[in-house]
């Protein structure tokens, strides 16, 4: 976690505790939604699992704190209210961090695929989601749930087909130059 640069209030102990006055909790809620979306996105998270000890954010051992379920169910609730986040079950136990919009990973992938000249190609998810071509980029480590469904966009335009491999490594997606 050493390269990515924490706020001032991530080592302020009060902050990781729910404030009880309303205008204070505001503040507090809002400095946590901005930290979770910089941090999921510097290392590349998209599933949060709210159980103990699974996500490092949640807890900062240089002032000996860590967030309460109820604090970080707080915390990403308000952003799946804001549309930043989707509870994946539930119990809200695990939640998709939506740094970006599924839409706006859509168009990424198209840049990507038109300037690399892949039109009338074909990639599988794998390639997509980890190969060679998106390495560096900011597809490289996408979720697959979430690349699924940008492709699925795409396929509404006309824009990209996407067809099941006899594995789950194989599921490819042809784009289209039109």
């Amino acid at each position: 976690m050493a390269d990515f640069s924490f706020p001032y209030f991530y080592n302020y102990p009060p902050y990781f505790t729910l404030q009880p006055v309303r205008d204070t909790r505001e503040k507090q809620v809002e400095l946590w939604k901005q930290l979770i979306l910089k941090y999921c996105k510097h290392h590349k998270y998209f599933v949060v699992d709210l159980e103990e000890g699974d996500f490092p954010l949640f807890a900062n051992a240089n002032i000996d704190r860590k967030l309460t379920y109820e604090a970080r169910e707080v915390f990403l609730g308000a952003l799946v209210s804001e549309g930043k986040a989707e509870w994946m079950d539930k119990g809200h136990r695990r939640c998709l961090i939506l740094w970006r919009r599924i839409q706006d990973w859509a168009e990424l992938l198209l840049s990507f695929v038109r300037e690399n000249g892949m039109e009338d190609s074909v990639m599988t998810l794998e390639e997509i989601m980890s190969g060679d071509e998106t390495r560096g980029t900011e597809l490289a480590g996408i979720d697959r749930g979430v690349l699924i469904r940008a492709i699925k966009i795409l396929e509404q335009k006309g824009k990209a087909a996407m067809f099941k491999g006899q594995a789950t490594d194989d599921d490819g997606v042809k784009f289209s130059a039109h």
